[in-house]
C-alpha cells in the first residue's frame, strides 16, 4: 500500500486538513436554505377571519375584467358562462336570461358590444348587500362615452346578485 506524502510533514498534513475542512463546512453552509440559517420570530397566532378575501366591489372588479376579456376573446362562449356561474347568483341568472332574450344583448354589460374598459367605485352598504357602481368605457380613448351600472353584492356570499341601469 502507497502512502501519501504531504509537503511540510504533519505541519503540512494540518493545513490540508485545516483547508478542506473549512471547504466542506463552507460548501454545508450555502447548501442550507437562508430560512434555515436566520433565526426567526416565532410565528404569530392565526388571526380569525371570516367572509371573503376581498371586499365586494374589488369581487365585482374582478368579475368585470375577466368577463370583459371572455366575451372579447371568445364571443361569450364557454369561459364567460364559467364566470357566470362561479360569480353570480342562480336567480341573477336567470333574470339575465329573461333580460337578454328580450333585449337581444348582453345583460350583464346591458349591450351588443363590448366595452374598451370598466371601472368599478365602492357603494353603499346596509340588510346584507352592497352596492357599488361599475363605468363602462365604450369608444376610443380620445372620444370615450361612459353608461353606469349599479351592481349588488351578497355580503355573506360575496355573489353578485343584482344589475341595474
Amino acid at each position: 500500500m502507497t502512502r501519501l506524502r504531504t509537503p511540510g510533514g504533519p505541519r503540512g498534513r494540518r493545513v490540508i486538513g485545516r483547508t478542506l475542512l473549512a471547504a466542506a463546512l463552507l460548501t454545508g453552509i450555502t447548501a442550507v436554505p437562508a430560512a434555515a440559517v436566520v433565526p426567526q420570530a416565532a410565528p404569530a397566532a392565526a388571526t380569525a377571519r371570516s367572509g371573503l378575501a376581498a371586499p365586494a366591489y374589488q369581487q365585482i372588479a374582478h368579475f368585470y375584467g375577466a368577463y370583459i376579456d371572455a366575451v372579447a376573446t371568445e364571443g361569450g362562449g364557454h369561459l364567460a358562462t364559467s364566470l357566470r356561474d362561479f360569480y353570480l347568483t342562480p336567480r341573477l341568472r336567470a333574470e339575465l336570461g329573461d333580460w337578454e332574450a328580450a333585449n337581444h344583448a348582453d345583460g350583464v354589460l346591458r349591450a351588443q358590444n363590448t366595452p374598451a374598459g370598466f371601472r368599478v367605485t365602492e357603494g353603499d352598504s346596509g340588510a346584507g348587500h352592497t352596492w357599488s357602481t361599475v363605468r363602462l368605457t365604450w369608444g376610443s380613448a380620445t372620444d370615450p362615452t361612459y353608461t353606469y351600472l349599479k351592481v349588488r353584492s351578497d355580503l355573506e356570499t360575496g355573489k353578485i346578485s343584482g344589475i341595474r341601469e
